[in-house]
């Protein structure tokens, strides 16, 4: 289990308003984590457009930050999926919409397309800024799932490398594992029982988990588990919402068909209304 996921670190750079606060953002979790800087521009090169990232940068370059800077003209998808591939980045971020409108969960924004189809590691940014905020509270799931291991333990290594004070392990309890019919008081004592010992059973879960994950990363932050009966997706972005998390962690999703696209699998719900910025490990 790495718990140095991120070697690498790539990000997709326009000319829009955002430039200097997406760039800053990816500067600071470069010299954070230790990691290599790719900007990604997806156009010519021109001695201007290098001169104004160059600009941009200098700061972090005062900071021995590792970096380089690839122009590539073509489909925006295309060009930064390929540089992400030739260049191996573990972390790809990417700016994002709060809200997106219904016709887009079809059609995919730009961002959300790289997201699916990225091999790598991605951080969907909504409020990027040029000042460092702080990265308090941090959500991650806690499914019951081959890749939660490895998403929790990377959720712990990114909280501690960014002083986060708490983080939240939200285990989705799906109503149909409540087989109980509830009719009258009798079946509803039984119905909960039976969600108590779902939770217990899925907090025992977790915390094996997080016992497997050195102590550097564990020791100075509260750890909370909360069991949560919804919807997959649904739930844990409403309670990432609810609990104002500065950074909600997912496991990547499975890779996806059209059929999928039509009826949306966990992370599709957080990708549709973006209640913080998220991260979803590869």
């Amino acid at each position: 289990m790495s718990l140095k996921p991120f070697h690498t670190i790539g990000i997709g750079v326009t000319f829009s308003p955002n430039l200097k606060a997406n760039i800053f953002e990816a500067s600071r979790l470069a010299v954070m984590f230790q990691s290599k800087l790719v900007l990604i521009h997806v156009g010519t090169e021109s001695a201007e457009k290098m001169e104004q990232f160059q600009n941009i940068l200098e700061p972090f370059i005062k900071q021995s930050l590792d970096y380089s800077i690839v122009f590539k003209a073509g489909d925006p998808v295309d060009v930064i999926l390929s540089v992400s591939e030739e260049k191996k980045i573990n972390l790809l971020i990417l700016g994002a919409l709060k809200r997106e409108n219904f016709l887009k969960y079809y059609v995919g924004s730009i961002a959300r397309k790289i997201t699916r189809q990225a091999n790598c590691s991605v951080l969907l940014l909504i409020n990027p800024s040029v000042v460092r905020l702080p990265c308090s509270r941090v959500v991650v799931n806690g499914l019951k799932d081959p890749k939660t291991k490895h998403t929790i333990a990377s959720a712990f290594y990114v909280a501690s490398s960014l002083g986060a004070e708490k983080i939240t392990i939200v285990e989705e309890i799906t109503q149909d594992k409540v087989t109980v019919k509830v009719d009258d008081d009798k079946s509803l004592r039984k119905a909960a029982i039976l969600k108590e010992r779902l939770k217990i059973r899925e907090t025992s879960r977790v915390n094996a988990i997080i016992e497997n994950i050195p102590r550097d990363y564990t020791q100075d932050i509260a750890i909370k588990s909360q069991p949560i009966f919804g919807k997959q997706g649904y739930s844990i972005g409403h309670y990432a919402q609810i609990s104002r998390a500065d950074l909600l962690v997912m496991n990547a999703p499975s890779k996806m068909t059209f059929w999928d696209r039509l009826f949306p699998h966990d992370i599709e719900h957080i990708l549709t209304e973006l209640p913080t910025d998220v991260l979803i490990i590869q």
